[in-house]
């Protein structure tokens, strides 16, 4: 009988033993998935920044040309101010499809000055822009992907269950607004 209980005991602690691992393995992914989203939304502020220190020389390029269109590189300022005091992703994505769309009416007021658009400081920071506009977008969509990874993992079973244990909670998007972001500026003189 003696050999019986050990038997059983050690199945038993191999059983507690494995569920001891697997708990351990949940919690550690849903950390790592917590961190490299944390990770990927620095990345983007890191872009974003860059951007915000290029747009007031933007500005300041066309103010030269373009001394009457004073509404227009106003937008962009305020919407730059709007995208540094931000606080959250809810509010960032907001002033971020704002800065979209004043650069976008920057950018369609640059055509009317065929002087600025040969401009070589213009066209330099136009090109820097270009790029930054570009990492924004991959930064983006990494955040985008690892929120998704994140999300699912603590919302199927038997994450679902640590989770809530553990105190994890589901990220928001940094999504973009469709309608600025996507169609046409309407630019009128």
């Amino acid at each position: 009988m003696l050999p019986g209980v050990i038997v059983l005991l050690a199945v038993l602690g191999g059983i507690i033993l494995i569920l001891i691992i697997a708990v351990i393995g949940i919690y550690n992914s849903m950390v790592s998935l917590r961190n490299t989203v944390d990770n990927s939304w620095h990345q983007i502020d890191v872009q974003l920044r860059k951007r915000y220190d290029l747009i007031p020389n933007l500005v300041e390029t066309v103010k030269g040309y373009a001394k009457h269109e004073r509404e227009t590189l106003q937008n962009v300022i305020n919407a730059r101010k709007l995208g540094i005091d931000a606080k959250d992703i809810k509010s960032q994505a907001k002033a971020e499809n704002m800065i979209t769309g004043a650069l976008k009416s920057l950018f369609a007021v640059s055509e009317n000055y065929p002087n600025l658009k040969a401009d070589q400081q213009f066209s330099k920071l136009m090109d820097q822009l270009n790029g930054i506009e570009s990492n924004i977008a991959f930064s983006r969509q990494f955040y985008n992907d690892t929120v998704m990874r994140f999300n699912t993992r603590i919302q199927t079973f038997p994450g679902n269950m640590f989770a809530r244990i553990f105190h994890f909670s589901p990220r928001d998007y940094f999504e973009i607004e469709e309608a600025s972001a996507r169609g046409p500026v309407k630019v009128e003189f």
